[in-house]
């Protein structure tokens, strides 16, 4: 869907407006919160204005550019939103050129094709983290096949180019918020590895790995230590392996989980679906292989998944702050404009969409995510942004797919109990020296507003700094 949206007099006023006077309680309010000696190093950004006036009621460097975090998901969010409209589902395939015979056998490779789905995973299937394969294997059975004379390749040409980020930091690939980025992707390409420890000092810590594969593997020495005492885990997973090796010492009384990324997403995906095939008593003869080339028009599909809707999918990406979907995302905005599914071709698609809704948006854009520490985005820009999507036609999932404060998402756990409970709707962003946060405020009187709020390059703890946007975040919701 491209929908058409007029210019709105709010963004004209973006380039023209100056601070709010001085005298002002909510700037003096947010200038007593910025100005504090903690903060004297940091570089802050601010822009708030009236939602439907856009009256400016307080900035401060709003038009200079900063790393936005996670913030930067709201751009490619709104730009999916706008291209393929909130009810868009995305297939997965599995298909051959192969013959089926009076026997059962495919007499051929079989292809699983990924098209960008983000969410081959337990997240909308009761934590069946196999449910998608599940379907595929149960329609291959019913249409009769017993087993696959060759291999099973998993296809990955939708998208093209690395599979990371630009200035992603080498210490982000081992975890999920920087797994690689491919057309077929299963389960955040990731495995959930949880410890426990034993019922004793010395035991070795208990271990449960999720999916269960073959793809990789888990070697742990962690043992158990005394309740009370220090924990010291250390994981390791080597670069280009998928060996996962656990160390150190877990206390009684205390757990740890984390999700690990794995490498080369679309053999894992491939593999993982061979486990199942076979699960369900379908044999597969030939190894498991990968592809980007191009499908043959002989090509004929044996079954389907579809994903949930784009609008399911954006809440994921916006509340949940997911990496990886939002660079899916990207993808797929430069496939369908461009015709390649490239970071290149979805910086050219979301620049499009910009100068489209009349934002103004000379940035510095490297990836879709935000995890990226050379993607540069003004607080001017991204308010611009907002209110432009505040008068959107699809204004409502994209707002309903941002985290509400103190309820759901990245601010679940944010000002609840506050007059701010209930009130922001808004997208957080961190990283490394980088806190964020932006969206839109419900105040109880008065007009609605909308802000961006970044601070780079602070030298205090980051919840020092997170404490610092909710107190600003509560001054915008009471003044």
């Amino acid at each position: 869907m491209r929908a058409a949206v007029a210019s709105c007099a709010l963004l004209a006023l973006a380039a023209r407006a100056s601070a709010a006077p001085a005298s002002d309680p909510l700037a003096r309010g947010i200038d007593r919160i910025l100005d504090r000696p903690a903060f004297a190093a940091a570089f802050w950004g601010i822009e708030v204005r009236g939602l439907t006036s856009g009256r400016l009621l307080y900035a401060r460097n709003a038009e200079k550019s900063f790393r936005p975090a996670s913030t930067l998901k709201l751009v490619t969010t709104a730009a999916a939103l706008d291209l393929f409209g909130p009810d868009a589902r995305l297939s997965t395939t599995v298909e051959t050129t192969g013959r089926l015979d009076a026997r059962g056998r495919i007499l051929g490779d079989v292809c699983l094709v990924g098209r960008g789905d983000p969410n081959l995973s337990g997240r909308f299937a009761s934590d069946n983290v196999v449910a998608a394969f599940e379907e595929l294997a149960d329609a291959l059975r019913a249409a009769g096949v017993r087993r696959i004379e060759g291999r099973v390749v998993g296809h990955e040409g939708a998208f093209t180019g690395d599979r990371r980020g630009s200035d992603w930091g080498w210490e982000d690939l081992t975890w999920s918020y920087g797994a690689e980025v491919s057309a077929l992707s299963f389960n955040d390409n990731t495995v959930e590895l949880k410890l426990a420890p034993g019922e004793r000092a010395l035991d070795p810590v208990l271990l449960e790995a999720s999916p269960r594969s073959s793809y990789y593997s888990v070697a742990s020495t962690a043992a158990t230590t005394s309740a009370g005492a220090k924990r010291d885990l250390t994981l390791v997973r080597d670069p280009g392996s998928n060996r996962i090796r656990i160390m150190g010492t877990l206390p009684i009384g205390e757990t740890w989980e984390g999700r690990v990324a794995l490498e080369d997403p679309a053999r894992y995906a491939a593999t993982v679906f061979v486990e199942v095939l076979e699960a369900k008593g379908i044999r597969v003869t030939g190894p498991v292989a990968t592809s980007s080339d191009s499908r043959p028009p002989e090509s004929r599909v044996l079954a389907a998944h579809e994903s949930p809707t784009l609008a399911e999918m954006l809440k994921v990406v916006n509340k949940e702050s997911q990496n990886l979907h939002a660079e899916m995302l990207l993808r797929l905005l430069g496939q369908r404009t461009r015709g390649e599914g490239s970071v290149a071709a979805g910086h050219e698609a979301v620049q499009a969409f910009l100068a489209r809704l009349g934002v103004a948006a000379d940035w510095g854009l490297e990836d879709g995510s935000g995890l990226s520490r050379s993607d540069l985005v003004s607080p001017r820009g991204l308010v611009a942004l907002l209110a432009a999507m505040a008068r959107h036609p699809l204004a409502a999932p994209f707002r309903e797919s941002l985290a509400v404060m103190g309820v759901d998402g990245t601010l679940k756990n944010r000002l609840k109990g506050t007059p701010a409970e209930g009130r922001i709707q808004a997208k957080t962003g961190t990283l490394h020296l980088v806190n964020a946060l932006a969206g839109y405020v419900t105040r109880p009187a008065g007009e609605p507003l909308v802000f961006s709020i970044v601070v780079n390059n602070h030298t205090v703890p980051g919840r020092e700094a997170v404490a610092a946007i909710d107190e600003i975040s509560e001054l915008l919701v009471s003044r």
